[in-house]
């Protein structure tokens, strides 16, 4: 805490821009791993006295929010108004762990109007005075049934959640914008999307910025590419990984130490450690499935994977000393992808998948086993958050970048990449740091 006390100073004063708090930016990174290892739901209000107000939008279970969280206990900065998602059970679990009132409300409806978003800003108690910083995790489309009944062209620029958020940004003008999507979020299908809003960004005064990250390099136990979005009213570098390929976690150091489990037994002291209970024949495939990383060997299984290109990881076994593939609502079924366990007969139990998430066990979700899993798959890995947090907070309190570090620093993605998920992740593995 000492180490961190000038800048704590400077939040408190909201200082901007004085002094590179950058030097900082690894230890405090190390600090909240730690921190978050240790999180427990806040109060409700707990931290209302803080400095900077985080409001999230598609907030689902809180991934993104859980990164801020964990610097709180660092530096005590962050008070967490409310988080907004149109899923009930999402919005409860977000209330549950962040100490918040549930919103539950679709943002098209909130972003409609000028009034209609001050209206909600005043429903929960949003401050003025106070600095803020706007979470926007939004798919990267609409959906219909977001869609006002008068909006029938489904490629009108409303019917995207980008552009709703991208008008709540414009009217709240917090000190940061937060986004995160896939990496097609990037893609020629999605850029019409992504370039109407940074236009509204722009707009409104802010730069803004974007590139792919890989959750791994901020110690998740995972190989999973994000776009990162993020946008200030001063010059900033994007974040930056903290572990390198040979320094990955893997899924033996997040899940080895769990109760060994059969399918459809479950730990009795951790009501997350469940296994499905497969059908027999489901857990018969999965016996010859060579154990640590093996794949389903050909002609075991369904006959249909047989006259099918593409299914190359289905029943297929994690690796021990490998990161997990990316983990999705899926990863309790074998037959969706790379989710059996290494050695053990079954898919992934909703502990393993959100540890292998980053998500740590003291925090708490709402709803049923499909709710959970769909909520863990969804989510923003919190370590991942962590790298966000760290960076949007010594950015914004530290001095502008000079040419030198803006030329050394991650770079920015200016035209859309490949629409292909797999081309996109190869060019990423390959992109050099901006020249």
């Amino acid at each position: 805490m000492a180490r961190f006390s000038e800048l704590l100073q400077a939040i408190d004063t909201d200082t901007i821009g004085l002094h590179d708090y950058r030097v900082d930016k690894s230890a405090l990174f190390g600090a909240i791993e730690k921190a978050l290892s240790k999180f427990s739901p806040l109060d409700f209000g707990s931290t209302k006295a803080n400095s900077i107000q985080i409001l999230d939008f598609f907030c689902g279970a809180g991934g993104t929010s859980l990164g801020f969280a964990a610097i709180n206990n660092i530096l005590p900065v962050f008070h967490f108004l409310a988080g907004c998602d149109i899923n009930a059970t999402s919005a409860a679990t977000y209330a549950k762990n962040f100490g918040t009132p549930t919103i539950c409300e679709d943002i098209i409806k909130i972003a409609d109007t000028p009034q209609s978003i001050h209206a909600f800003l005043d429903k929960i108690g949003f401050d003025n005075d106070k600095p803020t910083i706007l979470i926007g995790c939004a798919p990267c489309q609409g959906f219909s049934s977001h869609r006002k009944k008068h909006w029938n062209d489904e490629d009108d620029e409303r019917n995207s959640l980008v552009i709703a958020f991208a008008r709540i940004v414009a009217e709240v003008k917090p000190k940061v914008f937060v986004m995160e999507n896939v990496p097609e979020f990037l893609s020629d299908r999605y850029w019409k999307y992504f370039s109407k809003a940074r236009e509204a960004f722009f707009d409104a005064g802010y730069i803004v910025k974007q590139n792919i990250c890989n959750a791994a390099e901020f110690g998740v136990p995972q190989e999973r590419f994000r776009a990162i979005v993020i946008g200030m009213k001063k010059e900033y570098l994007l974040p930056e990984g903290y572990y390198s390929k040979e320094k990955f976690r893997t899924v033996r150091s997040a899940i080895e130490e769990l109760k060994p489990l059969k399918a459809g037994e479950a730990d009795p002291r951790d009501v997350l450690h469940k296994a499905v209970s497969h059908k027999r024949s489901t857990v018969e495939v999965i016996k010859k499935v060579p154990h640590d990383g093996g794949s389903l060997p050909e002609g075991v299984g369904p006959e249909c994977l047989s006259r099918v290109n593409g299914f190359y990881d289905v029943y297929g076994r994690l690796s021990w000393d490998k990161p997990a593939i990316t983990i999705t609502h899926y990863a309790r079924n074998p037959a969706s992808g790379r989710y059996s366990h290494p050695v053990q007969d079954r898919g992934l139990t909703a502990r393993e998948a959100a540890r292998l998430q980053s998500f740590p066990d003291g925090f708490l979700f709402e709803g049923k086993s499909d709710d959970i899993y769909r909520q863990i798959g969804e989510a923003v890995p919190p370590l991942l958050s962590c790298g966000v947090a760290v960076d949007v907070l010594i950015e914004l309190f530290s001095s502008e970048p000079t040419p030198v570090q803006l030329k050394s620093g991650i770079g920015v993605i200016n035209a859309p990449v490949s629409n292909s998920y797999s081309s996109v992740i190869a060019g990423i593995k390959n992109i050099k740091r901006s020249a």
